[in-house]
């Protein structure tokens, strides 16, 4: 009995393939056919046959028009602000008072030339800023068309000579360049005249806070005028023995000039040939090597 049910089984199976095989070529052939009238009615009709319809529309009317431009979307306005709150408040005209403009912030929108500018010197008294002065003379400064001596002072010209113990010796000189060591380029201020002229001025300067005239007199570099405000540290000037009033300077510690090697040779009267045609040999001129 098992062995007619195991050779049933087996004859099963070789059948059930088949029927499966069939099956799928079945369906494949099914598929695969495919009415004419399906695809496309017009190839169905016989040569010559007119249905009477309407020609269909070409196979680009199904592309879709562009849409329309959308029209613009309204601007969008900020919340209203209660002007109670933020707007200026109403006055009437009683309330108001008209004033003259201002001034201009600078010169500059005046178009103006520009003004010498001046400040304060320590006394209160306006004075010109005089940029890179140069001295002349202790106690004389010209800068930008300004000729100024400063006042209260006598000043000691540049050639002027001083005597120590019978030795002469230049304390004109001396003087100017202790002067020019002092000013060192710095900004003087001085009470001269806005627009500046060529004649000599005398008056007052001042480098910072430090009197001009004060200085030179009390380092002896000035004499005090008679009747001056300086006079009192004229006195003492000369009592010290500062400045001109003290000894000459001592040059022992520079060195001395050094001692000139002989006489230079003298140059050839000429150094075209002679009338005999031979070239005037050089003078002085080292032998060459062998």
């Amino acid at each position: 009995m098992r062995v007619l049910h195991f050779a049933l089984a087996v004859l099963a199976v070789p059948a059930m393939v088949a029927l499966v095989v069939a099956g799928g070529r079945s369906l494949k052939g099914n598929e695969s056919v495919v009415a004419v009238d399906q695809i496309d009615p017009a190839a169905a009709m016989m040569p010559g046959q007119d249905t009477g319809a309407a020609p269909e529309e070409p196979a680009t009317s199904a592309i879709l028009a562009p849409a329309a431009p959308l029209p613009p979307k309204p601007a969008v306005h900020s919340r209203a602000i209660d002007p109670e709150v933020v707007a200026p408040p109403e006055l009437s005209e009683e309330q108001l008072e008209r004033v003259e403009p201002r001034a201009p912030l600078s010169d500059l929108a005046l178009a103006g030339p520009p003004k010498p500018r001046r400040s304060k010197m320590p006394d209160g008294q306006d004075g010109t800023k005089l940029f890179q002065p140069v001295a002349s003379a202790a106690g004389v400064i010209e800068a930008k068309g300004y000729s100024v001596t400063v006042s209260g002072i006598d000043v000691v010209k540049g050639d002027e000579t001083c005597s120590d113990e019978g030795k002469s010796w230049a304390c004109g000189t001396r003087a100017r360049t202790a002067f020019r060591a002092f000013l060192r380029g710095r900004t003087v201020a001085c009470a001269v005249p806005s627009q500046g002229g060529r004649g000599a001025v005398s008056t007052e300067c001042w480098v910072g806070n430090k009197d001009v005239g004060q200085w030179l007199v009390e380092n002896g570099w000035a004499r005090a005028a008679q009747g001056g405000p300086y006079v009192e540290a004229g006195n003492k000037a000369r009592a010290d023995k500062k400045g001109i009033f003290g000894a000459a300077p001592s040059l022992g510690g520079l060195p001395a000039l050094p001692a000139a090697s002989g006489p230079a040779p003298a140059a050839p009267s000429s150094i075209l040939p002679a009338d005999d045609g031979a070239v005037t040999p050089p003078v002085d001129q080292p032998v060459p090597a062998q």
